[in-house]
């Protein structure tokens, strides 16, 4: 009997194993794609959840079934962040935080913006950023001459804190020199300043 309950993992059976890698927390995915026509109030109805995922098997599944960054529609946006906080700076846990941004040319990045977007991904949920309690979710944008790749933070008054997390986003994607990482705060406000990491 007590051999049923017993984990099985790949190496015990290739086929009908039951170990699931948990992450430390829940990510959401969002996408969206409002068009040439959609404003700032309307921006919302067009934010749809798409999945949750908690596992690292959870998480390959989806990242395996879903539309390549490089094949969606300009305008486009997948959003990944911690479940419970929605991709918006009005959410109480970004409305004190910025983002980091890194626009990519999509003339010279095509294919390579599904690699960045890979990388940023698994760096949140691998939580190998130092400061990974800051980490609020991750946007990639697709946009007519560029992606961007954004990093969402739940605060931006530790200038030490941002300096970090940028220069760790910067290697964990190994951007090249002559692309620029640059913060700034949700709205621009409290007359904080952007800032280039």
């Amino acid at each position: 009997m007590a051999s049923e309950n017993k984990d099985i993992t790949v190496f015990d059976d290739p086929i009908n194993y039951n170990v699931t890698h948990p992450f430390q927390h829940k990510w959401t995915l969002w996408f969206d794609n409002p068009g040439k026509k959609a404003n700032l109030q309307s921006w919302g109805q067009h934010l749809k959840e798409v999945v949750s995922v908690d596992t690292v098997e959870e998480f390959w599944g989806v990242y395996n079934n879903v539309v390549k960054v490089d094949r969606l529609d300009i305008s486009s946006n997948y959003h990944l962040f911690k479940q419970g906080v929605r991709p918006e700076w009005e959410d109480s846990a970004n409305a004190n935080g910025g983002k980091f941004s890194i626009q990519f040319p999509r003339n010279r990045t095509a294919e390579a913006i599904n690699d960045y977007w890979l990388q940023t991904m698994l760096a949140m949920v691998g939580e190998q950023f130092h400061a990974e309690d800051e980490i609020c979710g991750a946007v990639v944008s697709v946009r007519k001459v560029f992606f961007r790749i954004a990093l969402w933070i739940k605060s931006s008054d530790d200038m030490t804190k941002i300096q970090t997390i940028g220069q760790q986003l910067k290697d964990f994607l190994k951007v090249p020199p002559n692309i620029a990482v640059e913060f700034a705060p949700h709205g621009d406000g409290k007359g904080q300043s952007r800032m280039t990491i």
